[in-house]
């Protein structure tokens, strides 16, 4: 059996914070606000692998309410649900991502978020895919009031789930 599960993230720019995606702090002006490090490719990747295994959500795991997350490094959350997926039976066969920023330009970093990515999750890097668009200057992303991102995810069942 395969399943796809898709995510998405947003999450405003704000001063006074390091702008994080794939694990990677990339140079820039300012940063993502959020509960944890604001990653919105990772949250996006995490929400993915959730849904496409029928595991709930990133915010009913790692809620913004809990002061465990502060400041967390959003890759430590993929590699909590690693195992979870392992668990159940899943094996990660690839994800597709795609980040829209209007500014920075993000090409120099993807091969680094893409094995940042894989090493959390404990797979090949060449299971991931991370893509970077502008949005040609439209909607909030385009007047850089903040980044998006989007992930689909294909799982498949490798064995039958310990549960």
């Amino acid at each position: 059996m395969m399943r796809v599960g898709m995510g998405i993230d947003v999450h405003a720019l704000v001063g006074g914070r390091p702008l994080i995606l794939g694990g990677v702090t990339v140079p820039h002006s300012v940063g993502l606000s959020g509960h944890s490090d604001g990653d919105v490719l990772t949250h996006a990747v995490v929400d993915a692998l959730l849904g496409a295994a029928g595991m709930g959500d990133i915010g009913g795991r790692f809620p913004s309410t809990d002061e465990v997350y502060r400041s967390a490094d959003s890759l430590t959350f993929l590699s909590a649900i690693a195992p979870e997926l392992a668990d159940a039976g899943w094996s990660v066969q690839n994800v597709d991502a795609t980040i829209i920023a209007q500014r920075p330009t993000l090409s120099p970093f993807v091969k680094e978020m893409q094995a940042n990515i894989a090493r959390a999750l404990a797979i090949d890097p060449g299971l991931i895919n991370v893509k970077a668009t502008t949005s040609d200057r439209l909607g909030m992303a385009g007047r850089e009031e903040g980044i998006a991102a989007f992930a689909v995810a294909l799982l498949e069942r490798r064995e039958s789930p310990d549960r």
